[in-house]
């Protein structure tokens, strides 16, 4: 899917609602296995954790949606690589951190990284709750907050994320975006230089292998490598809000 056919939906009221994931064939499983271990022995760097699929989305009313979603793990993804197996889309957090001029912060994922070389913004799929734990938008806020940590060392209080839009992309992947307190330019990139010496030092690569800012769309063809599909219609609505 391009970039001009991700839609921008109405983030005001979300309603999470957990599902089961339905059964594989034995062929579809099997199939996944193999398809998962070729994945893992080229970036040695996957695991297997767990994942929040996204089952279904539908509109409630005029301003709000009802995402459905289903507990499964990181190996599902490999069905991608399956001819006729039944496939979920990917269900994330994604943060917009502007600076006080009003251009928000991307990174490009690193290669160990499930997606090398990315543009995007901060953020990463969605992990369910532990048993007992409920799925909401407070729960999407700490996982927002705390994917903008580990990625650009920037500390934000979850409940100073705002809800801003969602976007539907590339396989019917959703994406719940929120905007972050705006922050000198200069320190979003002294506090994630001070990240990367941190991960560096315990023998870790930082998430992103490199930050910048971006404010507006034409900005991207300043960006070596490909981005998010999102990427594109976000920093537009960013640019005409």
């Amino acid at each position: 899917m391009t970039a001009s056919a991700v839609e921008i939906l109405p983030a005001r009221r979300i309603r999470l609602v957990e599902t089961a994931l339905p059964e594989l064939s034995g062929r579809h499983r099997s199939a996944m296995d193999r398809a998962w271990e070729e994945a893992v022995r080229a970036n040695p760097a996957l695991f297997d954790g767990p994942v929040a699929a996204l089952t279904g989305l539908e509109r409630d009313g005029a301003e709000g949606l009802v995402l459905s979603w289903a507990r499964t793990t990181y190996r599902h993804r490999a069905l991608r690589q399956v001819p006729g197996a039944p496939v979920y889309a990917s269900l994330f957090v994604a943060v917009a951190q502007p600076d006080h001029d009003g251009r928000l912060t991307v990174g490009r994922m690193a290669p160990s990284t499930a997606a090398p070389g990315r543009w995007q913004l901060p953020g990463g799929t969605v992990e369910p709750p532990c048993a007992g734990g409920e799925l909401d938008i407070t729960a999407l806020q700490a996982h927002a907050a705390r994917e903008l940590a580990e990625e650009t060392g920037s500390a934000t209080p979850a409940d100073a994320l705002t809800p801003w839009l969602t976007t539907r992309g590339g396989r019917g992947s959703v994406g719940v975006v929120f905007t972050a307190p705006p922050r000198p330019a200069g320190e979003l990139h002294d506090r994630y230089a001070r990240l990367v010496k941190a991960e560096t030092a315990q023998g870790r690569d930082p998430e992103f292998d490199r930050i910048e800012l971006i404010g507006s769309p034409a900005g991207l063809e300043s960006l070596d490598g490909p981005h998010a599909d999102y990427l594109r219609p976000v920093l537009r609505a960013h640019t005409d809000s």
